[in-house]
């Protein structure tokens, strides 16, 4: 297995909190770095699994914290609101410093690979497909790279690029917070709305999440930074302020005097002031105006990271998608199925939503804050809903009598509601579409095992059909 020893605890013990993937991957780079490494989860399955692995197991709730010299947890681990973890807590009055699996990466790179680079993205919707979209131009471009962090493989389990290789990696804001030191060559930032909050306690808190990754970067490394929304309008303010030009806008259907910016699916490059017209930025895998979005800030960073601009442009249109965002996974008599399994709160499902006129709409699981208020303007486009999970009965009662909705309970059982309907429409392309606003936990592990199980229930559709 593939992964970057970490040498900067050698010889220190580290307590290593949840024993998921990211967890998982700590443990083993540090104690491949010569680190004592203990370990706790709350999860039985989980615990067993990294003891057959050789890691330590101690309860971290009786043990004495003096003498650790940091805690790494699992991202998912509450570090504020609605109060910290009371591991976090035991460890804080110790004097122990709380890090996460970002910070052991940037500490290790600084130390054993300084000739390597890092991109990293940011932002509440559209990170995943913005960091795929990068590795891949650097790629196309004869550039050594991987993605991964938030998205797909830990970053601790990436293998160990040579100099010049760049690491792409997709940054929740619950990994940039558990940063002190992590300064990105090119920093990048989608777009902010209201997310996450019962973790941070505010919006403010979230910002300021998502500035950190700003704040920590070189007066001479890059921020490219959507401003299509306000609060990433205003932070792009306040870097400019202290960066000047390296600090780059980007914009979707507004002119830039410089920046980077799509207009009418035009990409224009006005980096350096005056406006170039690269090309057009609209394909048939990324649809939609933020994957317009996705492509000009992969554009920006890449540029920023040397690449040729017309390769750049050419590399993104070949990009082949991601599972999980606004995916065609094939038609049935002529409905078609998306999954936009990835869609964990409303405004990513606006975004799907926004791309289908004769939607039959598969939503919900476990509700986020706001519900489906943000969807109303979309509401014309949606024929009929078929409602799952904990949130069925609360978007039940927002979406009222504006159409109709059958409370499905299940995937599966959603899916051949959804399917039986769409079939008897008489208007041209319907579009049964799962993109559920909702996280997954309810009723999957996450947002992709989601996407998988509704790909192999079209697929069972597909197969009926033939039969």
């Amino acid at each position: 297995m593939e992964m970057i020893p970490v040498t900067t605890f050698a010889g220190r013990t580290v307590a290593i909190l949840g024993l998921a993937k990211s967890g998982s991957a700590s443990a083993r780079a540090l104690a491949a770095g010569g680190a004592n490494v203990i370990a706790w989860d709350d999860a039985p399955p989980r615990r067993a699994a990294a003891e057959a692995e050789g890691t330590a197991l101690v309860d971290f709730y009786s043990m004495d914290w003096h003498g650790v010299a940091a805690l790494v947890p699992s991202p998912g681990v509450p570090l504020h609101a609605p109060m910290p973890h009371e591991t976090v807590l035991l460890a804080r009055a110790a004097g122990c410093e709380v890090i996460g699996d970002m910070e052991l990466f940037a500490r290790q790179q600084r130390e054993a690979a300084a000739g390597t680079r890092i991109a990293a993205v940011t932002g509440t919707n559209g990170k995943s497909t913005t960091t795929a979209l990068l590795a891949y131009v650097l790629r196309a471009s004869g550039r050594e790279s991987v993605e991964g962090g938030n998205l797909g493989t830990p970053v601790l389990d990436l293998p160990t690029l040579g100099a010049g290789g760049t690491y792409v990696l997709e940054l929740s804001s619950y990994q940039i917070d558990l940063t002190r030191s992590f300064a990105a060559d090119v920093a990048v930032l989608l777009n902010i709305t209201p997310d996450h909050i019962d973790r941070h306690g505010s919006m403010a808190a979230y910002v300021a999440a998502k500035e950190r990754l700003f704040e920590q970067q070189r007066s001479d490394q890059i921020a490219v930074i959507g401003i299509d929304d306000a609060e990433s309008a205003a932070m792009h303010a306040r870097v400019h302020k202290k960066r000047g030009d390296r600090a780059i806008p980007v914009a979707v259907g507004k002119e830039l005097a410089r920046g980077v910016f799509v207009k009418d699916g035009i990409l224009f490059d006005a980096r350096s002031g005056a406006a170039r017209r690269m090309g057009g930025v609209r394909t048939a895998r990324l649809i939609g105006a933020h994957n317009q979005q996705n492509m000009a800030m992969a554009y920006a960073a890449a540029v920023s990271l040397g690449c040729d601009p017309e390769a750049a442009l050419e590399a993104l249109r070949s990009f082949p998608g991601l599972a999980h965002r606004i995916q065609d996974v094939g038609s049935v008599d002529g409905v078609r199925f998306i999954n936009d399994s990835k869609a964990t709160n409303a405004d990513a499902a606006a975004r799907a939503l926004a791309c289908f006129d004769n939607v039959y709409w598969i939503a919900g699981g476990r509700p986020k804050e706001g519900g489906i208020e943000p969807l109303r303007e979309f509401f014309p486009r949606i024929r009929q809903a078929f409602l799952i999970g904990e949130a069925a009965d609360a978007f039940a009662r927002t979406i009222g009598d504006r159409f109709d909705v059958t409370r499905s309970g299940t995937l599966q059982r959603a899916v051949q509601d959804a399917y039986a309907a769409a079939s008897r429409d008489d208007r041209d392309d319907p579009v049964v579409l799962l993109s559920p606003a909702c996280a997954s936990f309810d009723q999957f592990k996450n947002f992709e095992e989601r996407g998988d199980v509704f790909r192999r229930l079209v697929s069972d559709l597909q197969q009926e059909a033939r039969s």
